[in-house]
């Protein structure tokens, strides 16, 4: 019995379109209807204590997403994985409730990359795609444009440093992006910089709304593994 736990599921279909905000209510009032009492903070605005290791994307899938939580009472792990499931619509759908041994930090303080698969409808052979990931990863700088946050002004970012890994490859029709990038609390690089600036540097045209992309996997200091 424990009261501190890790669910992990999957995000896909058309639940990939709901929000982080709205994500977070949900499951709120999944807890509730299931009747899994969660553990809320002190002070004047007490929350459940609950949240996930990182938001995702709007319009993003994902194999990998975790949700930490504490509760009020002493559970079993394996009663609140069948209590939650049922309370999952299509597109939601639970792998695995673990009671959160050893964790003695929130996960989103402990992150530090993620791993994605960019799926582009664009036809290439792999001889222009190793040409042009070498030319991209050989530059000085990559840069990409990005909101910044205190004036919501769009100004250049250097990403070089972000990015942990990036391959190329032909898949059928489509160009497929397989990258790990800094993803945490210390460092953050979103795929969308990464996307916007090979594209460009490639010659890639194809619209945004065609692209998929897809979280595949969360990785951890320490050799946290989930």
């Amino acid at each position: 019995m424990a009261e501190k736990f890790i669910i992990k599921f999957s995000k896909s279909g058309y639940a990939k379109y709901t929000s982080h905000l709205d994500l977070l209510r949900f499951f709120k009032r999944a807890f509730r209807k299931s009747g899994v009492a969660l553990k809320y903070s002190q002070g004047f605005n007490p929350h459940p204590k609950l949240g996930f290791a990182q938001p995702l994307s709007l319009g993003y899938s994902s194999s990998c997403e975790l949700l930490e939580f504490e509760t009020a009472d002493n559970l079993n792990a394996e009663d609140i994985c069948e209590a939650i499931t049922k309370e999952m619509p299509e597109g939601l759908e639970i792998q695995w409730c673990r009671e959160a041994t050893g964790l003695d930090k929130p996960l989103a303080s402990v992150c530090e990359s993620a791993e994605y698969q960019v799926t582009i409808p664009f036809s290439a052979d792999t001889e222009f795609l190793n040409h042009v990931k070498n030319g991209y990863l050989e530059q000085e700088s990559i840069t990409a444009l990005k909101r910044r946050k205190r004036d919501k002004k769009m100004v250049e970012t250097d990403i070089k440093a972000k990015i942990r890994r990036f391959e190329v490859r032909a898949l059928g029709e489509n160009t497929v992006l397989d990258v790990e990038l800094d993803s945490g609390s210390v460092s953050n690089c979103s795929p969308e910089l990464v996307i916007s600036s090979f594209c460009s540097y490639a010659g890639i045209d194809t619209p945004r709304y065609d692209m998929e992309v897809e979280r595949m996997s969360l990785k951890f200091y320490n050799n946290l593994q989930f």
